[in-house]
């Protein structure tokens, strides 16, 4: 294929799992034609406008705002001006598209990328968008009739999408949690988290934020005095939100060994390389990154999410027999018997290590500028 420089803008985001996938597909196209232009575009205030512009890349905000489900005067009062501000983004976003002129136009989810590719759709601007999730969420399934292609991450997406448009791509992931972690990393990774090579590892990550389910489940079984832990060492992942409380609580527990906590992990590679097994939110690109490293996997999808999405991609590699699922109501009591139940079975682990790596999908980012060379 003829990778010519072209003009490109990429709209969405809200959260790291758009973020990342947008960077992702951006980083690609610059190396497959560094003369390519590309042009993000984003919601005001959100995380993207920090984010997108320390990977180097220009980005413009749109004063798109989402619903609020959660009832109260403040969420009300948002409502309210919502059809508003999607008129007033749709405005700015043709300008946008006038102004920068795309050859195509990529949406990776999120309410931010619906007045763009509203836009640019209504101005015969070749478009494609990306849906990480195993459900569909709103903004692509409005958007799904009016673009030329539609990347997906899961089998069985026809329910959501025309099944003419749909590409298998996979969700585009960071090269270091590309492949599964060597003999060499696992010992580098020990050595840097300061961990037992005798001992079995378990890691714990509630995302960036953390998880209160997550982080509840750990202290209660702290507190029942962490029946099955021997020879257990843990790495936690709290949450920056959580910290100072974690800190207390281990603080109060001094008898506890073999666990260390962090409210941020900056090397996820070496985390996953650690881990014998994870323990872990099933957000998309999450999923994804574990697939590609090949982890047993303990899911307790968060239930505060829309359309339950996070349940759906979790039972994705369920019905495989590649992940195991804890309910976040009954996480409290079931999650860590079970993340140690599964811990003490090697036979289990490697089966499931086996399966969730036959699900990785680790070209996505070329197959999706391969998608958007074609649109062109």
């Amino acid at each position: 294929m003829d990778y010519k420089p072209i003009r490109v803008i990429i709209s969405g985001g809200g959260t790291g799992g758009h973020i990342f996938p947008a960077v992702s597909i951006a980083n690609k196209l610059k190396e497959l034609n560094p003369a390519t232009e590309i042009l993000f575009v984003g919601a005001e205030g959100k995380m993207e406008m920090e984010k997108v512009p320390a990977e180097g890349y220009a980005i413009k905000g749109l004063p798109i705002v989402g619903v609020q489900r959660q009832l109260n005067l403040k969420n009300l009062l948002n409502n309210v001006t919502v059809p508003f501000r999607v008129l007033d983004s749709i405005r700015q976003a043709r300008a946008i598209v006038r102004e920068f002129k795309p050859d195509v136009a990529v949406g990776v989810g999120g309410f931010a990328s619906a007045p763009l590719l509203w836009a640019a759709t209504g101005m015969k601007i070749p478009s494609l968008i990306q849906e990480q999730n195993g459900f569909a969420g709103l903004t692509n399934k409005l958007l799904g009739s009016r673009v030329q292609s539609i990347c997906v991450a899961y089998e069985g997406m026809e329910k959501f999408f025309p099944a003419d448009k749909i590409v298998l791509s996979g969700n585009p992931i960071r090269t270091p949690v590309s492949q599964p972690a060597t003999p060499r990393m696992k010992a580098e990774a020990l050595e840097y988290y300061h961990l037992s090579p005798e001992a079995r590892h378990l890691f714990i990550v509630g995302g960036s934020l953390g998880s209160g389910t997550l982080n509840r489940a750990v202290k209660h079984w702290i507190q029942d005095g962490c029946p099955d832990g021997e020879g257990v060492e843990i790495i936690w992942q709290c949450g920056k939100y959580y910290k100072k409380e974690i800190d207390a609580f281990m603080e109060s527990h001094p008898q506890v060994k073999g666990i260390v906590h962090y409210d941020f992990i900056a090397r996820m590679d070496l985390a996953y390389a650690a881990a014998d097994v994870v323990v872990s939110r099933s957000g998309a690109s999450t999923v994804s990154e574990l697939c590609a490293m090949g982890k047993a996997t303990v899911f307790v999808p968060s239930p505060n999410v829309a359309e339950d999405h996070q349940t759906h991609n979790a039972m994705a590699l369920v019905r495989k027999d590649a992940a195991s699922l804890v309910k976040d109501g009954e996480a409290l009591d079931e999650l860590m018997p079970t993340a140690l139940g599964l811990l003490r079975n090697p036979e289990r682990i490697a089966i499931l290590e086996k399966n969730a790596e036959k699900m990785a999908l680790r070209n996505a980012a070329q197959v999706i500028c391969d998608e958007i060379y074609k649109l062109v």
